[in-house]
């Protein structure tokens, strides 16, 4: 019976206030087809092209491929540690930081994910607006929501990884095709090979496009909520093939060779924005170009309402029982997110991320440098504790390493110039150093509350 009631609340809260235990676990090219719907936001393909732009199209090469690397050796250790534990970010957050701090950790990670959200789905309306004029966008951002939101009614286990295993082959279609229509309307030039800001490009641009690319790391908290889902016997493949560097291979260089390659064959294409390759993709593939961004949006959208709703859920968790289930999170990051489409709020948004950014790469920093160490599993056990109940409100190291890090990263972007550049590598090694030396001086009731 005990066993009984657990997988019920497991159910109702879809494994946001405990760990995924083996049973729930996915097959591997299910978790596959479910993760990969990341791949496929327009947001990719605007950085590659606003990037060579603004520093050169090798330096933008360069910088993804670094990127890459990065990625895939970051997110190989953190989707092993999350099959391992089962634990979500919010869940793995109270070891961390206790639960005062993994409430803020949790919250940065719903908000980036609705606000990424908007973006993508603003793409999408303004699609609709323009093949469409007689609709709205006040109404085309209405239809976005009302059919993005029981998108995620079903969990990953049970339907995301089906609906976005039928896109994914019209994605890829979508992006051949628009090369071959590209071509055969304006003919094949070399210009997006070239590609470069007018007074000649940056010293070690390579740098500041790899900088560039550390603002989203919040692409690992993504990595460790889905990761969790994995078997324990598939943990190679997902550390070096799903999660790994393949993927951001399609994510990064696949999408800004693409969006490079839009900059240098559409002309007139003006400021680079993701509205502005919405309306390039129309103009050369009509309404089968909206279909596209459809497929594209709608495959990233499923993540990021559901990682918002389940994060948002297990916000709630922290200040008592939920007053309904994921299904009802779900319809909130609805409302949340249609209400911030209507409100011009984008350079808000934008600034709210930079801010953002920095504390997700301390966080990443600091999650790290626990998974390296032994010392947790020396003072508590090989077991990791992870209830509310027997976690204190703040663990001193962990907050300390965290806002320490998310200090300096955030002067650094203050400063303005150069040290702009560096705010983000900073974060994660001051982040990295404090945490790790902090451990050894580490006390016990730092992570439990007295027993």
């Amino acid at each position: 019976m005990a066993g009984k009631l657990a997988a019920d609340e497991a159910d109702t809260l879809d494994y946001s206030n405990i760990a995924v235990p083996p049973n729930a676990r996915m097959p591997k090219m299910a978790l596959t087809m479910a993760w990969w719907a990341v791949c496929s936001a327009v947001f990719y393909i605007v950085v590659g092209a606003a990037l060579a732009l603004g520093f050169g199209t090798w330096n933008a090469i360069i910088g993804m491929v670094l990127s890459v690397v990065a990625y895939g050796l970051i997110n190989a250790v953190l989707s092993r540690f999350a099959i391992k534990t089962g634990l979500s970010v919010a869940l793995f957050s109270r070891v961390l930081f206790g639960n005062v701090g993994a409430g803020l950790a949790t919250l940065i990670f719903c908000a980036t994910a609705i606000y990424y959200a908007v973006f993508e789905g603003s793409v999408i309306a303004v699609g609709i607006n323009n093949i469409f004029p007689s609709i709205s966008y006040p109404i085309a951002a209405l239809i976005v929501v009302l059919y993005s939101v029981p998108l995620i009614f079903g969990s990953i286990q049970t339907w995301l990884d089906k609906f976005n295993g039928v896109l994914l082959p019209f994605y890829i279609l979508g992006l051949v095709l628009a090369v071959v229509l590209a071509i055969s309307q304006y003919g094949y030039s070399d210009k997006w090979l070239n590609l470069g800001p007018a007074g000649g490009e940056p010293a070690l641009g390579w740098l500041s496009c790899f900088v560039y690319y550390m603002g989203v790391w919040v692409l690992t908290m993504f990595t460790f909520d889905y990761a969790r889902f994995g078997r324990q016997e598939d943990a190679g493949y997902h550390a070096y093939f799903n999660f790994g560097m393949p993927f951001y291979v399609m994510v990064f260089l696949v999408s800004g060779l693409f969006g490079m390659f839009m900059v240098g064959t559409v002309p007139d294409l003006g400021t680079v924005t993701e509205v502005s390759v919405l309306l390039a993709l129309l103009k050369i593939m009509g309404i089968g170009g909206l279909l596209f961004v459809w497929v594209t949006q709608t495959r990233i959208n499923t993540a990021n309402y559901y990682l918002a709703a389940v994060n948002l859920e297990a916000l709630v968790q922290l200040f008592g029982k939920p007053p309904f289930g994921r299904i009802g999170w779900a319809i909130v990051v609805g409302a949340i997110v249609y209400l911030l489409m209507l409100i011009d709020v984008f350079s808000y948004l934008l600034q709210a991320l930079a801010y953002q950014g920095i504390f997700v790469v301390a966080w990443v920093a600091v999650a790290m440098a626990h998974i390296f160490s032994s010392r947790y599993e020396q003072l508590v056990g090989s077991t990791i504790e992870y209830r509310s109940s027997h976690v204190p409100a703040f663990n001193p190291l962990g907050i300390i390493a965290w806002f320490a890090a998310a200090a300096v990263g955030i002067a650094l972007h203050l400063w303005g110039g150069a040290y702009t550049e560096l705010s983000a590598p900073a974060t994660a090694v001051v982040g990295f150093c404090i945490y790790a030396l902090g451990l050894n001086s580490a006390k016990r009731e730092w992570f439990l509350t007295a027993a």
